[in-house]
């Protein structure tokens, strides 16, 4: 076999993909985010959504999408579920009818404390220290940010 076809041979085995560590990484983290999100009744985009609202109420469904790197049509029926919860209220725009405001309730503003477990939950699980999760974080962010030029 020539080294050529053994480059070959090593580009095409699966554990030598990035792109499946970081798929099979984001189905870890679902695991371990299932239990933590379930005492809140949230999944874990919907939790990204909260976590949105948490930091910056009153936040267009347009901005919120582009912060999720998400379209309108996947996030408005998540929104939807979040309403019907009663943990956001979605209001039109007073100045500009065509924006939906997303508006947390008071329901929506408790949750945040105790939400803050899930974090905690999540780094007892990684053994990470704060450092080695911020680099990786960073990484990771900026691989994403490349792949989306």
């Amino acid at each position: 076999m020539t080294s050529d076809a053994k480059a070959d041979d090593e580009l095409m085995k699966l554990d030598n993909f990035l792109c499946f560590a970081v798929y099979s990484a984001n189905h870890a983290f679902t695991r371990v985010y299932k239990p933590l999100l379930e005492a809140l009744d949230l999944t874990y985009p919907q939790y990204l959504v909260m976590v949105l609202l948490w930091d910056n109420d009153d936040q267009t469904v347009g901005s919120l999408g582009e912060k999720l790197f998400l379209e309108s049509s996947t996030l408005t029926p998540m929104l939807k579920r979040l309403e019907a919860a009663g943990y956001i209220s979605r209001v039109r725009d007073k100045a500009d009818e065509r924006q939906v405001r997303v508006q947390l309730t008071d329901i929506g503003r408790s949750l945040r404390q105790k939400a803050t477990d899930v974090p905690r939950g999540l780094m007892d699980v990684m053994h990470l220290s704060a450092e080695d999760l911020e680099r990786l974080r960073l990484e990771v962010s900026s691989l994403r940010n490349t792949l989306l030029k």
